[in-house]
């Protein structure tokens, strides 16, 4: 088994068909396969062998993904690392992982000089570096014979975000990649006549695995900016080009504060969101404005899809029924099952679930219960029809004169209100109480924050306990580049 089949498959198919489009550039399925190829010939001819680790770490682009493949068509691992990291950021996790050759934005070439000695770098490949992805592939042919691999052979790492601590290397399987890229085309019932506008980054499993990895697999047309640009994203949908749209939470939000939105989305007839939970207001104000449902699933960089919520029977507020293949239990915290209807952990098994983190023994066992099953980290439930609610993350439940507070239900609540854009509740510590609640608000432009009238609005709506005590008005949230709120950066600044 090797993931880049499903490029090659696609590209045997319909080889004439947009495989990836950037600045108005167009690759067919066939250029895109054969600069692949190139790439994979070149990496060989200097030596990279299958199991070695190669980096790429630059924004999104044609080229990332036509390296991307290439370094999986040789049997090597693809390590892929934010294109925004700092200097500090990117030596903590190239040392980490050790590549053997990293493919990079020129701008960190400095950065990575510095690095050759402790992580044993060999070539860095980038303008200015030892050599160019054009130099990689020159004179070299169209053609290379993919290496095949066992299923569970590692195909790439993923950093997790580290919005709790340290990142993680993420080891994903060939298994892992392919099997979820079947599962998104089959749920979103993609077709080879699809494009989908990607600006999430491809070192996230939204970006890389969800939207790259699911529209190659189904022979669709990746438009592909950079990073976040409402000019340009507006430009694409209006263009009719796009049919399928993938954001996070804060970006709906965002869309839906413009005027006329309906008719800026061209011939959309799919939108997805993930990274975070979507309050269900701003599914309901979507559906109004656009006609269109924004489909959920639930899943993580460990293991993803887990459940789909699907074209037929879509239930606002839930995270769908479990994928074919993925087992999914809810859990107590000694790890027993609990009965329908009961809160607890989510936990996962299934061929589309990591083998574990890099260089990191004790936090992999640490994941797993036995059996296999991961352990997600989030609270969920499930309904009698097994539609799957998650109710918060267990690191971020609240709990106040010893109740239990998930913070993700006062925030569904506070999405109602008027006034509010985007919010986030936290817990901080309070000598009486042990935790009190607290909002942390973004108002719509021209609305002002009055925490008397928020709280009296609450009230009606919540248990008393459950009502934030204080109510901070913010300009903007920090977010994470795939655009998770940091709750724990909010924890930081207003604990004193």
């Amino acid at each position: 088994m090797n993931l880049a089949h499903n490029l090659e498959r696609s590209t045997f198919f319909f080889p004439d068909r947009p495989a990836v489009r950037q600045d108005g550039m167009e690759l067919t399925f066939r250029q895109l396969n054969e600069q692949a190829n190139k790439i994979a010939a070149g990496l060989c001819r200097m030596g990279v062998k299958p199991g070695d680790f190669i980096g790429l770490c630059t924004p999104n682009s044609a080229e990332w993904i036509s390296f991307y493949f290439g370094v999986l068509k040789t049997g090597a691992v693809a390590v892929t690392l934010s294109g925004m990291l700092t200097g500090d950021e990117l030596a903590l996790l190239v040392n980490h992982s050790k590549p053997r050759f990293i493919y990079i934005d020129p701008s960190k070439l400095g950065t990575l000089e510095s690095l050759r000695a402790s992580s044993g770098i060999e070539k860095i490949i980038c303008p200015g570096g030892d050599l160019t992805v054009s130099e990689l592939m020159d004179k070299e042919s169209g053609t290379f014979p993919t290496v095949d691999r066992d299923r569970r052979a590692t195909a790439a790492i993923l950093y997790t975000g580290g919005t709790t601590g340290i990142p993680k290397g993420v080891m994903l399987p060939h298994e892992y990649i392919s099997t979820a890229a079947y599962l998104v085309a089959n749920f979103e019932r993609n077709k080879e006549t699809d494009r989908a506008l990607c600006f999430m980054p491809f070192n996230h499993v939204f970006g890389q695995i969800h939207i790259m990895n699911g529209t190659i697999f189904s022979a669709g047309c990746v438009e592909v900016l950079p990073a976040f640009d409402l000019d340009k994203i507006l430009e694409a949908l209006e263009s009719g080009r796009i049919t399928k749209f993938y954001a996070v939470p804060t970006i709906y939000i965002r869309l839906l504060s413009l005027k006329d939105l309906e008719k800026k989305l061209g011939n959309l007839r799919y939108s997805f969101s993930a990274a975070a939970s979507l309050a269900g207001e701003v599914v309901k104000q979507w559906k109004e404005r656009t006609g269109l449902t924004i489909a959920e699933s639930y899943g993580m960089t460990e293991g993803m899809p887990v459940t789909y919520n699907h074209y037929y029977r879509h239930v606002v507020g839930s995270v769908g029924q479990a994928v074919h293949g993925m087992e999914v239990q809810i859990r107590d915290k000694h790890g027993n099952q609990v009965a329908e209807g009961q809160e607890g952990e989510i936990c996962v098994r299934g061929p589309n679930v990591m083998e574990g983190y890099l260089n990191n023994p004790e936090a992999t066992q640490a994941a797993f219960w036995e059996g296999g099953w991961y352990r997600s980290g989030d609270i969920g439930i499930f309904d009698s029809a097994g539609y799957l609610y998650i109710v918060d993350r267990l690191k971020d439940m609240i709990i106040t004169g010893g109740e239990n507070v998930y913070p993700r239900e006062v925030e569904e609540v506070l999405y109602t209100f008027s006034a509010v854009e985007e919010c986030a509740v936290i817990g901080v510590p309070d000598r009486e109480w042990g935790e009190r609640v607290m909002a942390c608000i973004v108002t719509k432009e021209g609305c002002d924050l009055v925490p008397e009238e928020v709280k009296t609005f609450l009230k009606t709506r919540l248990s008393g306990f459950k009502v934030p005590k204080d109510y901070i008005s913010v300009k903007d949230l920090p977010k994470s580049a795939t655009g998770k709120i940091l709750k724990r950066q909010l924890r930081e600044k207003f604990v004193k």
